[in-house]
């Protein structure tokens, strides 16, 4: 069976034994609700726009001052 789903044997054996003591398979943190997803994405969104923004500003200003000290 482990062949056929192509993973080890020994992954397999875990789950069954993990099955069989009524364990849950997947230890994962719970999902975050959508709002709150949106929400972070909103603000990665925005920090990444400002990033970006600074990122343009140094470039100019390394320009400025290497044609200043020629």
């Amino acid at each position: 069976m482990a062949r056929s789903l192509e993973i080890l044997s020994k992954t397999l054996a875990n789950w069954v034994y993990r099955a069989r003591k009524g364990q849950a398979l997947l230890m994962c943190v719970p999902a975050k609700p959508v709002a709150e997803i949106e929400a972070e994405l909103s603000r990665l969104r925005q920090e990444n726009a400002r990033s970006r923004l600074e990122k343009e500003i140094l470039k100019k200003a390394a320009a400025y001052f290497a044609r200043e000290s020629m």
